[in-house]
């Protein structure tokens, strides 16, 4: 459909129903218009899986590794494979858009959402971003650059206002979202804080340079919620208020009758749905494209072992095979695949690295350490619906006298979403649990208002939990919990009830769960040191959980949690051959890193998280990662640490200098550098010439077994008149090479590597600039000085 049929297509609606479209039906989808042949589009949260039309654990997805794992492969081509299996994921699942990429910065490690973006770098950003872009909307699913712009942190993230400077916002923050614009992403979502003083839902840079000189002709939908204006927001370059059907744009016709808003700014917001919707296949009756891909499974698997980083290896890796495993830690058995937050999804399945590794090799296992967390809801292994007998709850909504309204069976005490009839009080989620073990178990209840947990017929909890925050992450995911003990016989069914009321604006989020009594923790710790001294390798899997990160809040420490830290000593001290697997999205401090025989970094890996492990311990594939962002040893030594804003302006003072930048200017030296990352072979940098586009690289497989290298060229400019960092990454290329192989890579060098933003615009600095090859950051072995930008155009 061409562009003047949107045009016409909008002059039929009037006032009334143009507004109707412009906020949502409901929070995950728009309004249809059948007069114009506009049906309703649907949209997903991402960035991970395709979860669909709010939170059911009965419709699961494939699950990806997380964002920052995406990025730490380096791999546009296979980042934009698994932007096609997203498309394909929501197809099967009816979604016309995905709410992702995440496109903000790793600007702080303490930043809560620091998983779920992609790197400190914005050029590893955007062309990663890029890449996944591509790969979704190849398959005819809108992909959605978010949370524009600055939205970088968690603390007050509502209503902070991002103190930028303008050359740091088009040098820094700016330059994914415009790759995204180029790479002709159809959404760009808003985000709710402020940058200098205005919230971004009314921002002029919605206009400028978004919608200006970027050219971008999609939609601009609001994050959730933060559409907070009527007329202000509606003459800004907004487009579509979410979610609905309630929001500060209901009052839209009454603004245009004030003539506070004109109904033009209406009809171009309205065209820009169209355009939208006739992209996902959204109008006049189009049939949607349904991509497939062979083989997602093994695709899932390939991309853990692509993010894997391999930190530290003192030859232990690979392991012979045969090798007796201790799997110990945490995060063994059940293997942290995603953070918290919106982003989250139901995995189909999740391989877990104890059962990963035990399809390879004789495994053994204990915890060995406990991670306070959350209740553990019930679930179909140890509860039963109680009207039907089937394995899972009972749901019921009730009125105020308790009468039943509607009831439905679920398979996890997690109820996040329920439909509500008309006279809905109560939710209830009751099961049958029978315990495996003997002993005093804790039973609880989450949600707002009041709450009551009945076990056996017994009230162990009755309390009323009032509502004190506006954070949905907090009122729909993660609402308060109360808890009780009762002891309980193995073997023996007893009847668990919990019960919330409703308040306004509180949700509908209510969990039951029960968690067994556990060993003490002298010998859970025991038991671990025995399993590792009588193996022949320990791997212990170390690492956070979605409740330490996540979003909706900062993290306040980068240490282990719990007594991580002292049981990787404990095991080292007892076998020489021990392996540690970092399962985190984001850094976290490593104090024994250079006395255990490896560090492995798995990020947050997804649902093949445990055969992809398996394959680069032993060997079927090399660890291919390479760090996103720079890891500190020191907490203390952070550049940038800042993440909640004072009297709610939050001042990036750093400017340019984040990451790796940032790192350069102070004394202190990271854990490892940004771009860091180790193979199962060795490599030497040979030589580094021009070409017009940029360089060439010549590299040499040094070692036994074929390899893969990343190599990375950085600009500088010692010399420079112009505030600079040290140097910046301009771009990169991957070799890969047999044992004593010699290669040579093209890294392309674009004009923009050399630019610098000025109250003018772009410009560049006559002169020459210095081109810095290697492997890191932090390691360059290569230069080529005296290198003409005006070359490299």
């Amino acid at each position: 459909m061409g562009e003047p049929e949107f045009g016409l297509l909008v002059g039929k609606l009037d006032v009334t129903r143009k507004v109707r479209l412009l906020t949502g039906a409901t929070g995950w989808r728009t309004h249809g218009e059948p007069d114009i042949g506009l049906r309703s589009i649907v949209v997903s949260d991402g960035p991970i899986g395709v979860r669909g039309q709010g939170w059911d654990e009965r419709s699961t997805s494939l699950a990806l590794p997380s964002p920052t794992a995406l990025a730490a492969t380096w791999d546009v081509d296979l980042v934009r494979r698994l932007g096609v299996l997203l498309a394909a994921e929501a197809r099967r699942k009816g979604v016309d858009v995905l709410l992702a990429p995440t496109l903000n910065l790793h600007r702080s490690p303490l930043a809560g959402r620091h998983f779920e973006c992609y790197s400190e770098d914005p050029v590893l950003t955007a062309r990663i971003g890029a890449a996944y872009i591509t790969g979704v909307q190849s398959g005819g699913v809108a992909a959605t650059a978010k949370h524009y712009v600055a939205n970088d942190s968690e603390t007050e993230r509502m209503t902070l206002d991002a103190d930028v400077d303008d050359r740091t916002l088009h040098e820094v923050y700016l330059v994914p979202f415009e790759a995204a614009v180029e790479a002709g992403v159809w959404v760009v979502m808003s985000a709710y804080n402020g940058v200098n003083g205005t919230t971004m839902s009314e921002s002029p840079l919605l206009d400028e340079p978004l919608k200006g000189s970027w050219g971008f002709d999609g939609l601009v939908v609001s994050d959730w919620g933060a559409v907070r204006s009527t007329a202000p927001s509606a003459n800004a370059a907004q487009d579509l208020a979410m979610p609905g059907p309630d929001s500060p744009w209901n009052d839209l016709a009454a603004a245009v009758d004030r003539g506070e808003v004109p109904e033009s700014a209406l009809d171009l917001k309205l065209e820009r749905l169209l355009r939208l919707a006739a992209r996902v296949g959204a109008l006049n009756d189009a049939t949607p494209a349904k991509p497939e891909v062979a083989a997602p499974h093994e695709l899932l698997r390939e991309a853990v072992a692509a993010s894997t980083v391999l930190l530290r290896n003192d030859g232990t890796l690979p392991l012979p095979p045969g090798a007796k495993v201790a799997v110990l830690g945490p995060n063994a058995a059940t293997a942290r695949i995603q953070g918290g937050g919106s982003a989250g999804v139901y995995p189909e399945s999740v391989v877990s690295f104890v059962d990963g590794l035990a399809e390879v090799a004789e495994v053994v296992h204990t915890e060995g350490v406990r991670l306070h967390h959350r209740p553990t809801p019930l679930g179909t292994a140890n509860t039963r619906d109680p009207r039907d007998g089937e394995p899972g709850v009972l749901v019921r909504v009730l009125d105020a006298g308790g009468a039943e309204l509607s009831a439905e069976h679920r398979l996890l005490g997690r109820v996040l979403e329920v439909p509500l009839p008309e006279g809905a009080r109560a939710i209830e989620v009751s099961g049958t649990l029978t315990p495996d073990v003997t002993g005093d178990w804790t039973l609880s209840v989450s949600g707002f208002g009041r709450l009551t947990l009945d076990v056996a017929g017994e009230r162990l909890v009755d309390e009323d939990v009032p509502l004190d925050t506006d954070d949905p992450a907090v009122i729909h995911l993660t609402p308060p919990h109360r808890r009780a003990t009762a002891r309980l016989e193995a073997g023996t069914p007893v009847h668990v009830v919990a019960r919330r009321e409703l308040p306004e604006h509180t949700g509908t989020a209510t969990v039951l769960a029960a968690d067994p009594p556990r060993r003490g923790e002298a010998e859970e710790l025991a038991l671990a040191v025995e399993l590792a001294r009588t193996s022949d390798v320990a791997v212990v899997v170390v690492g956070t959980t979605d409740e330490i990160e996540s979003e909706g809040f900062d993290r306040t420490s980068l240490a282990l949690p719990g007594r991580q830290d002292e049981l990787v000593r404990a095991v080292r001290a007892v076998n020489p051959r021990t392996v540690v697997v970092v399962n985190s999205g984001g850094p976290v401090e490593l104090p024994w890193r250079d006395e255990v025989a490896a560090v492995l970094l798995t990020w947050f890996p997804g649902q093949e998280a445990g055969h992809g492990l398996a394959d680069v311990l032993f060997g079927v594939r090399e660890p291919g990662g390479r760090l996103p962002t720079t890891w500190a040893a020191d907490q203390r030594d952070l550049p940038v640490s800042n993440v909640a804003p004072e009297h709610g302006k939050l001042r990036y003072d750093e400017g340019l200098h984040l990451g790796y930048r940032a790192w350069h200017r102070v004394d202190a030296s990271p854990a490892y550098w940004f771009g860091h990352g180790l193979g199962y072979t060795s490599w030497a940098y040979e030589e580094v010439t021009a070409t017009a586009a940029g360089v060439r690289v010549r590299v040499r497989n040094t070692g036994e077994r074929a390899g893969r290298e990343v190599v990375q060229v950085y600009v500088t400019r010692p010399d420079s008149a112009v505030e600079r960092p040290e140097r910046w990454l301009g771009g990169w290329a991957v070799a890969t090479a047999a044992p004593g192989e010699a290669v040579e890579v093209d890294v392309d060098l674009p004009e923009r590597a050399y630019r610098h933003w000025t109250p003018d615009g772009w410009a560049v600095e006559p002169g020459a600039f210095t081109l810095l090859v290697g492997r890191s950051a932090g390691d360059t072995p290569l230069s080529l000085g005296e290198r003409s930008p005006s070359v490299a155009e």
